[in-house]
């Protein structure tokens, strides 16, 4: 069973740094390199210095890391960062609008460290989705440089008593230590809530229920994947030291049951098969597919008003001749050859991946190099790329999110999920938390 524990973290000094909205930044993955420049620019000490070290004029291999580690040596010393003086878990809370709706939400989970284990058969953490090398390395270096975690992993977990949710509510509110606004309107709340304080039987109740069943890895794969590499290399110079602060990585757990958690789609717009090409796709449709005609005005609001369910084989496809709604024949992918178990190959994603390699010999190696692919999370834009001809986009198939429980699914029955098939909103802010590796 996974092993949580309180932690101390280092955290932004609000009288050294002023407004902490100016310091936090989402994570590194989702920053652009103009978002990143902009967040540098806004205050000196704003966490992209850490989370997302840029390449300077003159730099030699690595510098950009090694001067992450010289900016968090810094200010841990002149007090920009100071470490909590006893462990606990930190109640983290979002307020939010669910893109393209007026849906609100709240979502709260906490963060704590969880104690790393191999992504096997058996383990106590399941991953849903493959990683690249590229980003691996880049997060593997960050860490072994700073030797801190400045972002989470996100982890799922399930209590379908109502429990946890009962005592997040009860700890959530109190007045909070950190209350911030992004750009994106979401509001974001912290709780320190010390382990050994006067809530210490309700932190030690969230943590046991947390801890009670497999977590699944819902958002941050290649950090744990690198939190695993470093912990290796670590042991073998410092095998001695008994349950060392490396063993462990940060981590945010939201349970799936209380309150819905929102997955937004991705939509895949497909390039360079030309008009020909489309012709050939329309008429080949209804060999895996019940299509019938639909307007842009329909396509918008169904894929794009954010109240979608999704897992029930709807798509929606745009062309420069006019839209379609596509709802797959369970019958005819029946007898298409797609690997894994029942979860995995019931997957919007999988059916469209599927439907894309027989209808139009784009396999799904050339879907993930994007070379043939492209991707967006807007409806919107997903259509003005061919109606524009953007990037020699010609179709754009349009999704529903894929659903929590079959990302739960796919996990436990030891299997992954295409690249760009999740992407959990809203994104919890880099900065609120630091997780160093000692105790």
């Amino acid at each position: 069973m996974p092993q949580i524990r309180p932690f101390r973290a280092l955290r932004f000094a609000g009288e050294s740094v002023g407004d902490l909205t100016d310091v936090v930044a989402p994570p590194y993955d989702v920053l652009s390199t103009d978002d990143r420049a902009r967040l540098a620019a806004r205050h000196p000490r704003n966490v992209v210095r850490l989370d997302a070290p840029v390449d300077e004029v003159g730099d030699e291999a690595d510098d950009r890391y090694r001067r992450a580690a010289r900016t968090l040596a810094a200010w841990r010393s002149d007090g920009t960062l100071h470490k909590d003086p006893r462990a606990a878990v930190y109640v983290y809370e979002q307020e939010y609008t669910v893109p393209g709706s007026d849906l609100a939400r709240t979502q709260r989970g906490f963060f704590g460290r969880l104690r790393l284990e191999p992504l096997i058969a058996g383990s106590g953490v399941l991953p849903h989705e493959r990683t690249l090398a590229a980003a691996r390395e880049d997060r593997y270096r960050l860490l072994r440089a700073t030797g801190v975690n400045t972002s989470p992993v996100v982890g799922l977990y399930e209590d379908e008593s109502g429990r946890a949710a009962a005592i997040l509510a009860r700890l959530a509110a109190a007045k909070p230590t950190v209350d911030v606004c992004d750009e994106d309107g979401v509001r974001h709340r912290l709780w320190v809530v010390e382990a050994d304080g006067p809530q210490a039987d309700q932190v030690a109740e969230l943590i046991a229920i947390a801890a009670a069943e497999p977590i699944t890895i819902a958002d941050g794969h290649h950090r744990y994947e690198t939190a695993l590499r470093y912990r290796d290399e670590r042991r073998m110079s410092r095998s001695c030291e008994e349950d060392p602060a490396f063993d462990y990585l940060l981590m945010l757990f939201l349970e799936t049951t209380a309150e819905p958690l929102t997955v937004l789609p991705t939509h895949r717009i497909v390039r360079s098969i030309g008009d020909a090409g489309v012709r050939a796709l329309q008429a080949r449709l209804p060999e895996l597919f019940a299509v019938r005609p639909a307007g842009r005005a329909e396509l918008l609001e169904t894929f794009g008003g954010g109240m979608a369910v999704g897992g029930q084989g709807r798509f929606g496809l745009w062309t420069r001749a006019g839209g379609s709604l596509l709802q797959a024949r369970r019958d005819a992918f029946e007898a298409v050859v797609i690997e894994g178990g029942p979860a995995v190959r019931g997957l919007d994603v999988v059916r469209l991946g599927a439907a894309l390699d027989r209808l139009l010999e784009i396999d799904p190696a050339a879907v993930a190099d994007g070379e043939r692919v492209a991707y967006t999370k807007s409806v919107a834009d997903a259509i003005a790329a061919v109606d524009e001809g953007w990037a020699d986009a010609d179709a754009a198939f349009l999704l529903e999110p894929t659903p929590v429980r079959s990302i739960v699914e796919v996990a436990r029955e030891g299997d992954v999920m295409p690249q760009k098939s999740t992407y959990f909103y809203p994104k919890a802010l880099t900065g609120l938390v630091i997780n160093p590796h000692e105790w």
